[in-house]
């Protein structure tokens, strides 16, 4: 699986390209800029980029302006932002298409190795790793949209869940619920978003995109 990296700090960019080779991941490039990033995206079309959002030269936003470049060059270019803070623009600026794997972590809530693999793999995969502190802060945000108003608080329970890339059984484990009652819940929530029967992975990742993307 081929990664393109950007992260300003080169501590924590050669520790992440040795984490990922480690894991059978082919580091195609390692950026520390936002034109270097968006140059290395359109080249490699890499099956998986982790980005920083604050990069040199200015430090405010270049890893996501040059990702969402990408991703109307390359269109559903699965991305990963890494952050230090939850910045809800840019989560809904990079979900605006509705397409590719996408997943948001904060730096420091990342902790361990295996936990940002696996998001990597999913997000790879075309799912979702949204991190429970950006989840929330959008879920507030989103409290009054309609049709996410329609949903239960179960029903919304679920769909956080969802969001941060959990399957029905890991979702039962966490809320206390069988695997068919989630099942239950996730129709619920697929049919008051208007998600017409399909492959249930694609459904999973559209009702989270109508979840983060609704205003």
């Amino acid at each position: 699986m081929r990664v393109v990296l950007a992260e300003d700090l080169h501590l924590l960019r050669e520790g992440l390209v040795h984490l990922l080779r480690a894991h059978g991941f082919e580091v195609v490039a390692a950026v520390e800029s936002g034109p270097e990033l968006l140059d290395a995206l359109v080249r490699e079309r890499p099956d998986v980029a982790v980005v920083d959002v604050r990069l040199p030269p200015t430090f405010t936003d270049e890893g996501l302006q040059a990702s969402l470049e990408a991703r109307r060059l390359v269109r559903g270019l699965p991305i990963l932002v890494l952050s230090q803070h939850v910045e809800q623009l840019y989560a809904r600026e990079l979900l605006a298409d509705g397409t590719g794997g996408i997943g948001y972590l904060l730096k420091d809530r990342v902790f361990n190795g295996d936990q940002f693999i696996d998001a990597v793999r999913r997000v790879a995969g075309g799912g979702t790793a949204m991190d429970p502190e950006v989840i929330a802060k959008l879920l507030v945000s989103n409290a009054r949209s309609e049709p996410l108003a329609l949903l239960t608080p179960r029903e919304r329970e679920v769909l956080e869940l969802m969001a941060e890339g959990r399957s029905n059984a890991a979702i039962g484990q966490r809320l206390y619920l069988s695997e068919s009652a989630v099942g239950k819940h996730t129709a619920g929530i697929f049919a008051k978003l208007g998600l017409a029967p399909s492959d249930d992975d694609n459904r999973r990742v559209l009702a989270v995109l109508a979840f983060l993307n609704s205003r």
